[in-house]
């Protein structure tokens, strides 16, 4: 018989696990250990496989301006996408006015979330005082800092340096292994997460904000498929059809942790194995993405901006609704890092609008199942800019070894 694919077996596994919630209903938590196995099992190999490969990298490239211009494009192209993404999640809301007509509680307090550290500080605590210390609590990017650097450092000195360099790329050779392994159980722990998510959620809770949670799909798949295709068959001449499938085991182990930072190694498999992405590259760009790049947050934050606005019957302006975009894509760099990012978001905008902060608990409810697709479009368009950095690298490399040729 022919052996049955990763994704397929995700795919199975997430459709037996709707069905199972459904039926079975919250009694289905006991499957719950499952999923929990799964992601500590992704966990343990984040911090030392984002380290080892982002090091050898660096190293291996041994070029200050190429890793300044990798950065450049990068977080340019996180920003614009982000841009794109609320515009579509504040087109939409308008459009089909998920927050009209409604008739349901509306919450007269809210637990306050923690305060986004301003961008200075923000900048200032990517600079780690303890590197070690950031390896152990897993702050991302401080260590993307300290692995640049150290590549750097391993470069600069040459020759001393190459027992450390073998180090390195020996452990990312160990990892990628290790990461291999914990895919085979991938299926298992996709069960375990998504069942007890739908045994949980009933029609009763859905019901009254169905409206909400289709606009949010719908703008987030028309982001993924709009921008995101375009942007791949544009600047790097892949199909996208290509581009979906090769990305999809990772999108869907997204939706079901509701995780960039807990997908990161399957991201990096699958844009290293499906989509031909160096490993200098995605192990630069997916970082990256996993702590800054929050496209389907930002989408879910025009939607739901909008739907707090018309539920109170607050009519926002065209000035207003420029300031939520600017606003958010900012914002989505600024709370790099901080846990609840999503949340913290969404306060800051609803409170720049001068709209009652108590509306954010309407939707806390469905909030997990909103986060499923978000994570989902933010792992997927992580992807999309590991493919278009590391075409625009080959490019230019091409045209530098065809310069020296000549």
């Amino acid at each position: 018989m022919k052996k049955i694919g990763l994704l397929t077996q995700i795919f199975i596994a997430f459709i037996i696990a709707i069905i199972a919630g459904v039926i079975v209903g919250p009694s289905i938590e006991v499957v719950r250990p499952l999923g929990d196995l799964f992601l500590n099992l992704i966990k343990f190999i984040i911090v030392p496989l984002v380290l080892s490969s982002l090091v050898v990298g660096v190293s291996g490239t041994g070029d200050i301006k190429k890793i300044g211009r990798m950065g450049g494009i990068t977080i340019f192209y996180y920003l614009a996408t982000t841009a794109i993404a609320i515009t579509i999640g504040l087109g939409l809301a308008n459009i089909f006015g998920p927050g009209k007509g409604l008739d349901i509680p509306a919450a007269t307090d809210t637990a306050e979330p923690a305060e986004a550290p301003g961008v200075v500080d923000t900048l200032l605590n990517i600079i780690p005082t303890n590197p070690l210390a950031s390896l152990v609590e897993g702050n991302m990017l401080q260590i993307i800092f300290f692995a640049i650097f150290l590549g750097l450092g391993i470069t600069m000195v040459g020759e001393r340096a190459k027992p450390v360099y073998n180090f390195f790329d020996g452990l990312a050779e160990i990892m990628y292994k290790i990461t291999g392994i914990v895919m085979k159980v991938a299926p298992i722990g996709v069960f375990g997460l998504i069942a007890p998510t739908v045994g949980q959620y009933g029609a009763s809770v859905l019901l009254p904000l169905i409206k909400v949670i289709l606009v949010v799909y719908l703008g987030c798949i028309l982001h993924a498929a709009v921008t995101y295709g375009i942007s791949v068959k544009l600047f790097a001449k892949m199909n996208p059809i290509k581009f979906f499938k090769g990305i999809a085991p990772a999108s869907l182990v997204a939706f079901s942790t509701t995780s960039s930072s807990g997908t990161l190694p399957v991201s990096i498999k699958n844009t290293e194995e499906n989509l031909g992405v160096s490993r200098k590259v995605s192990s630069f760009v997916l970082p990256l993405g996993a702590t800054i790049n929050m496209d389907g947050t930002a989408l879910y934050q025009g939607v739901c901006v909008i739907f707090i606005a018309q539920f109170f019957g607050i009519d926002l302006t065209f000035a207003q609704q420029l300031s939520i975009i600017l606003m958010a894509t900012l914002a989505s760099i600024g709370t790099a890092g901080v846990p609840g990012a999503g949340l913290i978001m969404l306060t800051m905008v609803v409170t720049a609008v001068e709209l009652p902060v108590a509306g954010i608990a309407l939707i806390a409810g469905i909030d997990r199942i909103l986060d499923m697709i978000r994570t989902s479009v933010n792992v997927t368009g992580d992807a999309s800019a590991a493919v278009i950095v590391n075409a625009v690298e080959e490019k230019r490399e091409l045209k530098a070894s065809s310069g020296v040729s000549m």
